[in-house]
């Protein structure tokens, strides 16, 4: 069995970098990969501005005891210049007249009769935020390969732009395999269980074009002839179940005889049986029949994978250091990654069950307690922590 960090290597290096690309308003863009560099044609802020409401001042070479109101400035206005001794009523956002070299908040003066004062000195250049202190014109804000979350398409409105290059999201052909799958809201009848899978599965693939071709019953000709139509019109194929090595799974034989399969079996806990291999121009991934090793494997191994094909820049989610408040005296011939979540204390606590068909364990765990190969663990030891959301 090939290790994992091996396995998600040689994953990566097959991940073909797709040149399609799309245009898209902002509104649309979020989530989407970046296919070029956003450069700011503007500085931001575009002029000095105002931090707060209160009172703009030309101070001279000493502080007088007060200054002469001598105008009001708003967002959106521009104020004459200021003289020395001079002060203007201003507001959050407006700009900064010429001579103005302070802005003291309004709670710290007070106005009478066309005078203001200050309670105590601040120092000059105090609540002026400085043209382009944000960004300067000819940045790069947002380089080719960010994943647009929502504060990035923000960053991308505040010097202008409305539209965004985005790579082409990938169409991924989706299918389950056995015999003994049923879809939800029908009969259970002795011998079967729930489709699981494609459901959680088609979840985390909403950023791609999904084909859903449903449940493929065990049958070693049937399956060869759809993966063999799905290849013809998709970028990748991912399957769920049948690359085990049973008399009933057959993705694994038929993917040997229609193309090639280069990864197949690795030493983790949960997802052993895991394939990677291609159809023709489109790659296959098979993943685990048992729910949590489907679902664990997707985030530990696909995710990066698909990100990859779109030259995405962080293909791999952060992993933090963290106090385990755990025992694992059960050391492993596979690497595992146990279902966790941080205690009232801030330390890493497990779900009590780990088995592979333990489901309720991901909904209760948020995030992935990494144990290498032969790992034990006691209370207070340091773990790697890795949240779930952050592989999404």
């Amino acid at each position: 069995m090939l290790d994992f960090d091996s396995a998600l290597s040689q994953l990566l290096a097959q991940a073909r970098v797709s040149v399609a690309v799309e245009t898209l308003p902002l509104n649309q863009a979020c989530g989407r990969i970046l296919a070029t560099d956003i450069v700011s044609q503007i500085a931001v802020p575009a002029f000095d501005n105002s931090a707060m409401d209160g009172y703009a001042l030309n101070v001279g070479e000493a502080w007088p005891a007060d200054f002469a109101l001598v105008q009001r400035i708003a967002a959106g206005e521009v104020g004459q210049a200021l003289g020395e001794g001079d002060a203007a009523r201003i507001f959050t956002g407006a700009p900064i007249p010429s001579g103005a070299n302070v802005v003291v908040m309004q709670e710290d003066c007070r106005c009478e009769d066309g005078r203001v004062s200050i309670a105590q000195e601040v120092k000059l250049g105090a609540n002026i935020r400085l043209r382009g202190e944000d960004i300067q014109t000819g940045t790069v804000i947002l380089p080719a390969g960010t994943r647009l979350s929502a504060a990035a398409i923000g960053l991308a409105a505040s010097i202008g732009v409305a539209e965004l290059q985005v790579k082409r999201r990938l169409k991924v052909a989706l299918l389950s395999t056995g015999d003994e799958l049923v879809e939800p809201g029908q009969p259970l009848t002795a011998g079967k269980i729930y489709n699981s899978n494609r459901y959680a599965i088609t979840a985390l693939l909403d950023d791609c074009i999904i084909t859903d071709l449903g449940i493929v019953p065990d049958d070693a000709a049937l399956t060869s002839d759809i993966l063999a139509r799905a290849a013809k019109d998709h970028d990748v194929l991912i399957t769920s179940g049948g690359v085990s090595v049973g008399e009933e799974d057959h993705v694994k034989a038929a993917v040997e005889q229609l193309g090639s399969l280069n990864l197949w079996k690795i030493a983790i806990k949960p997802g052993k049986p895991f394939a990677y291999g291609r159809i023709g121009e489109c790659d296959f991934i098979g993943l685990p029949g048992n729910p949590v090793s489907s679902f664990a494997t997707f985030l530990l191994l696909v995710r990066p994978f698909l990100l990859a094909r779109l030259a995405c820049l962080n293909l791999e989610p952060p992993r933090f250091k963290l106090t385990a408040a755990f025992d694992w005296k059960k050391p492993g011939n596979r690497r595992e990654f146990l279902r966790g979540r941080l205690n009232a204390n801030g330390q890493v606590e497990i779900y009590p069950q780990q088995g592979s068909g333990v489901l309720t364990s991901l909904v209760w765990g948020t995030g992935l307690v990494d144990i290498a190969i032969g790992e034990t663990i006691s209370a207070g030891d340091t773990v790697s922590f890795i949240p779930l959301n952050a592989m999404r």
